[in-house]
C-alpha cells in the first residue's frame, strides 16, 4: 500500500466515520461510471466491506444510456469488480429527445440514469446507493447552485431519498479530487474509451475552473468553503 492510497482510505473512512455512511447490514449497490471516481471508491468499499464491524455487502452496477453516444469498456469493469470480489451488473436505459424538449441533454442523461439506478437497487433489495463524488463535485455543485439557482443546496455526503426507500452515501466526500487523479495512473486504472460528449459544454465545467480559481487566490478556500456548507447541513436537520 503507497502513501498515497493510505492518505486516500484514511480520508475515506473518516468520511464514512464522520457522516455515518456505514451501517451494519447495509446492502450497498456501488454505481460504476468507469472514471477515476467511482472505480477508486469501488475498490475501498470492496476493502472495507471485509472488515467485520459494520458488516456490509457491495455490489456494483453500470447504468447504460442507450440514445447517447458514451460508453464505457464493460468487459474491463466487469474484470475490475470480479478482481474485488464485487458481483457486477448492467442496466439499460434512455429518454425521448421529442418529449422532453426543455431539459438539457445533460440533465436528461443524469436523471434518467439515477431513475434506473435508483430501481434496480429498490427492486433487488439494497438499502444503500453509494457515488463517487469527491469533495470537488460537491463544493462545485454547491457554487454552481448559489450562482445560477439562488440556493445553498448541494449534494449531501448522506442522503435519505423522499421518494424511494434508500439512502444516497458519497464515501469520497472528504477526498480530493487531484489525489484521485494521481492514484489513478498508481494503480493503472485503463482509460475508458468514449468521453461524456457535453462534458466540455457544462456549467460543471465552467464553474469547476472558478473553484480552482478560488483555490488559487487563498489556499484555504476548500476548508473554509466545505466548513461553511456543513453548517448548512446541520442547521437543515
Amino acid at each position: 500500500m503507497t502513501n498515497l492510497y493510505r492518505q486516500i482510505k484514511q480520508k475515506f473512512n473518516q468520511g464514512c466515520t464522520d457522516y455515518r455512511l456505514l451501517e451494519d447490514g447495509d446492502r450497498i449497490l456501488v454505481a460504476i461510471s468507469g472514471g477515476k471516481d467511482s472505480l477508486a471508491m469501488a475498490r475501498l468499499i470492496a476493502e472495507r466491506a471485509k472488515i467485520f464491524r459494520p458488516r456490509i455487502a457491495v455490489e456494483a452496477i453500470y447504468v447504460v444510456m442507450d440514445n447517447i453516444p458514451y460508453s464505457a469498456d464493460r468487459q474491463y469493469l466487469r474484470e475490475y469488480c470480479d478482481g474485488l470480489g464485487m458481483r457486477f451488473h448492467v442496466v439499460h436505459t434512455h429518454y425521448d429527445e421529442l418529449k422532453e424538449k426543455k431539459k438539457s441533454a445533460c440533465f436528461l442523461c443524469s436523471w434518467h440514469r439515477r431513475k434506473a439506478l435508483f430501481r434496480f437497487a429498490v427492486e433487488n433489495g439494497f438499502n444503500k446507493v453509494a457515488l463517487g463524488h469527491h469533495q470537488d463535485d460537491i463544493l462545485t455543485t454547491w457554487l454552481m447552485n448559489i450562482t445560477y439557482e439562488g440556493n445553498t443546496g448541494s449534494m449531501p455526503p448522506l442522503l435519505r431519498m423522499e421518494h424511494y426507500p434508500i439512502t444516497i452515501i458519497r464515501p469520497l466526500c472528504l477526498v480530493v479530487e487531484k489525489d484521485i487523479r494521481m492514484l489513478a495512473e498508481e494503480l493503472g486504472f485503463r482509460r475508458q474509451p468514449k468521453s461524456c460528449p457535453f462534458e466540455n459544454t457544462t456549467r460543471r465545467t465552467k464553474m469547476n475552473q472558478v473553484f480552482h480559481q478560488l483555490e488559487a487566490l487563498n489556499p484555504e478556500a476548500r476548508h473554509s468553503m466545505w466548513h461553511a456548507l456543513m453548517q448548512t447541513y446541520r442547521m437543515r436537520e
